[in-house]
């Protein structure tokens, strides 16, 4: 290599940039990187001419571009137009006179590599046929397309089978099993919009991966290709926790083989780096190849120790600057363990892991700590401790066991805090009395529950169902979402609840009432909408828009201004998978029917009269009272009662009371009107003549009612509490079951429609 080697320009600055900055500088290779200021890299490495900003922005890679002599990537997911641009036709520079000229920077390994492999379904489509044996796929349409090519999919491959995103997965994600017809569903939410393919299920024993350095000369002829020694990779959350090398109980021979399927995959490929490769191990002793990452990896850490004449690292800016490589690359140590330390439930949860390596030495053993620089958050990579051995991978595994057992206690702990955040031990202590304080939305925990509404008007209906979540320890936020006057933000919060942890979606709306329904079809969380009375048609149009959903965007709808619940349900879908919470609703039940029988004992010792007198209001009781206020506004809505309260000789009866008039039997309606229209008169007690003309399709009895026997738009009436006056229960169902009814009164006339009933 030069005396004074080009400077390397990196895109992405992680702990794979720090590690390559790292091996560089015993080298003196000058390095700049595009990414954030504090990102690793730049902790260890001091350049002048790095770039702060993101490493997908075209105008930062071409600023970084113009300082450097050749570019290189810490991640494959990068812009590689920008990339084939700079590398076919250069990038602008400014010469000291101020004039400007064109200068031609390489990109290693090639963007035909990074923009192949950036497609998960093409890198395997073009490496079948350069004879990599891969398992069988096929593509999966999107959109409305999607389920039924899914289940071609099903009938080919039978369960279970992958689902694969093209594009964009890492770490597992853009992954997801499908191991039953049931999840086709799930899939189709998750995966609807993205570009999709069916892999068949590959039942393998053991995952392998080995790291391949790959040169050619400066026409793109391949020169060199050397793999790193096999090593076994083991996946937990989606993510590689351990590498062992050797992989433990694999043979030589397979080892070798597998070796042989990297460098025939890495052969494949345009450019100069390290690759990795990683590979399935059948049962039967076959090697599949999975995928390819065009860069150093996890896998590849342990190559540090174990070969430190020439780590991955160091190996990848040999190899983009064209330097000298080894014949081949043979481990210093007979095995090596590489253990990822990822952030616990706790910003401290890995320091114990850390102590621990600290202070492990032994004969013919080493442990090297690696910490990144990197702030601590559940299931975040900041660090990896590599442990080496001159003996057996046996002996290493058992000697490594404290560590091993560490980072599972600080997984097991990070995955029991992510569900205690909505399963608390204990019930939250009754507010005191002296304060009134109460718990609010603002909860450490991380919501689970969105409790949102179409205007503030409808928050006194949801205070009881936020006080619901509130006694069961439930962290909820709230947010008002207008479907119609805030109709992006609206697709914008139903689209990133499931990615921002949120569970279950609680709706309030009133009149149109559209909002469950559209939040229900932007989402895959359940919703549930809470019909608002929130007109003189006291929610029932709330209720029909809600409930009444089109197959495929199911609503759950609870009854009018019922939001207590709308939180008992939600909650109910949280305890399917949360046991704290499930045992707090069987308690819950308990205590109810325990109130209702403590109720009926002491009813059963004294009268009805005392008990009344003495028993606590129940919530049914206030109910009810609430339902007859609202009925007799409603009733006196429809019979034109405007007068105010109070006035002499204009209260018109409501439920549950009586008069001389409420027992007067009504008139018999007119044979027909005019316009043919039959039309029933209700007499008002003030003396007043009202009346309601209905079509003339609609049957009545010889009383004036609807007849029910022969009306099927009956079946459809929403009950009403039975009131002590049959006309104003009359009048009540008949203006809610007619689409078309004409309300007469002191000759004013009302004309009211509601679509949603049939004709």
């Amino acid at each position: 290599m030069a005396s004074n080697p080009p400077v390397v320009g990196l895109l992405g600055g992680g702990q794979l940039g720090r590690f390559l900055c790292e091996a560089g500088a015993p080298l003196n290779i000058p390095i700049a990187v595009l990414d954030a200021d504090n990102c690793p890299a730049k902790q260890v490495n001091s350049n002048r001419h790095h770039v702060s900003g993101s490493f997908k922005d075209p105008a930062k890679i071409r600023e970084l571009a113009a300082h450097c002599d050749v570019l290189t990537v810490e991640i494959e997911h990068v812009d590689t137009q920008v990339l084939e641009e700079i590398d076919t036709h250069g990038v602008q520079v400014r010469r000291a006179d101020g004039t400007l000229s064109t200068k031609r920077v390489a990109v290693q390994p090639s963007w035909r590599t990074l923009r192949l492999v950036q497609n998960k379904y093409e890198q395997k489509e073009y490496l079948k046929t350069q004879d990599v044996r891969v398992a069988e796929q096929i593509p999966v349409e999107s959109g409305a397309a999607m389920l039924p090519s899914m289940e071609a999919a099903s009938a080919k491959f039978g369960f279970p089978w992958m689902l694969k995103a093209r594009k964009d997965s890492y770490d597992g994600r853009g992954n997801l099993k499908i191991s039953t017809r049931a999840d086709l569903d799930r899939a189709v939410d998750e995966f609807g919009n993205l570009s999709c393919y069916a892999e068949k299920w590959v039942p393998f024993e053991l995952e392998l991966a080995a790291m391949v350095v790959r040169t050619e000369d400066d026409q793109g002829n391949l020169k060199r290709v050397i793999p790193f020694p096999v090593v076994e990779t083991v996946h937990e959350d989606n993510i590689c926790s351990k590498v062992f090398m050797p992989p433990r109980g694999v043979p030589e021979h397979v080892c070798r083989e597998a070796q042989r399927v990297a460098v025939s995959v890495v052969e494949k490929l345009w450019g100069r780096g390290v690759f990795a490769v990683e590979m399935f191990l059948t049962k039967d002793g076959d090697i599949i190849f999975n995928e390819c990452a065009p860069r150093p990896h996890n896998s590849g850490h342990a190559s540090i120790e174990s070969v430190p004449y020439l780590s991955q690292f160091k190996a990848q800016l040999v190899a983009i600057l064209d330097g000298p490589l080894p014949e081949t690359l043979e481990p210093h140590v007979s095995s090596s363990i590489m253990i990822n330390i990822l952030g616990g439930a706790r910003p401290d949860s890995h320091l114990a892991l850390v102590e621990k390596a600290k202070s492990m030495y032994g004969k013919g053993k080493a442990v090297y700590l690696h910490l990144y620089g990197k702030e601590s958050k559940p299931g975040r990579k900041i660090g990896h401790v590599s442990v080496t051995g001159v003996g057996s991978i046996k002996e290493l595994e058992d000697y490594a066991e404290p560590l091993l057992k560490m980072a599972d206690a600080i997984r097991q702990e990070r995955l029991q805090a992510s569900s205690q955040a909505l399963r608390p031990a204990a019930a939250p202590a009754a507010p005191s009395a002296t304060t009134g304080s109460s718990r609010s939305s603002r909860s450490s925990s991380p919501p689970l529950v969105l409790v949102t509404m179409g205007s503030d008007s409808d928050l006194p209906v949801l205070k009881a169902g936020i006080d619901t979540l509130n006694q069961f320890n439930v962290p909820w936020e709230i947010d008002i979402t207008s479907a119609h006057r805030t109709p992006d933000k609206m697709a914008q919060v139903a689209r990133g609840a499931a990615d921002r942890g949120l569970k279950v979606i609680i709706a309030a709306a009133g009149g149109a009432a559209h909002l469950p329904g559209m939040l229900a079809a932007y989402t895959p969380l359940p919703v549930i909408g809470v019909p608002v009375k929130a007109t003189h048609l006291d929610g029932y149009d709330s209720l029909l828009s809600i409930v009444q959903m089109p197959r495929g965007v199911p609503t759950a709808t609870v009854a009018i201004n019922n939001s207590t619940n709308a939180a008992l349900l939600a909650i109910r879908f949280l305890g399917a998978f949360m046991p704290e919470l499930l045992q707090k609703m069987k308690e819950y039940q308990a205590n109810m029917e325990k109130e209702v029988k403590n109720k009926a004992n002491i009813l059963r010792q004294g009268d009805a009269e005392d008990y009344q007198r003495k028993a606590p209001s129940s919530d049914g009781a206030r109910r009810r009272g609430k339902q007859r206020q609202s009925v007799n506004s409603f009733l006196r809505y429809v019979l034109g009662d405007t007068a105010k309260k109070g006035e002499k000789g204009n209260h018109t009866p409501g439920v549950g009371e009586t008069t001389a008039a409420n027992n007067v039997a009504p008139p018999a309606p007119d044979d027909a009107a005019a316009d043919g229209q039959r039309t029933v008169r209700i007499p008002n007690p003030t003396g007043n003549q009202g009346s309601l003309q209905l079509p003339k399709e609609r049957p009545l009895t010889p009383d004036g009612l609807l007849d029910r026997r022969t009306d099927p738009v009956a079946k459809l009436e929403t009950r009403l509490p039975s009131p002590a006056c049959p006309r104003q229960k009359a009048a009540a169902t008949l203006l809610l079951l007619t689409t078309s009814a004409q309300i007469l009164f002191r000759g004013r006339q009302v004309q009211w429609r509601h679509g949603a009933l049939p004709r």
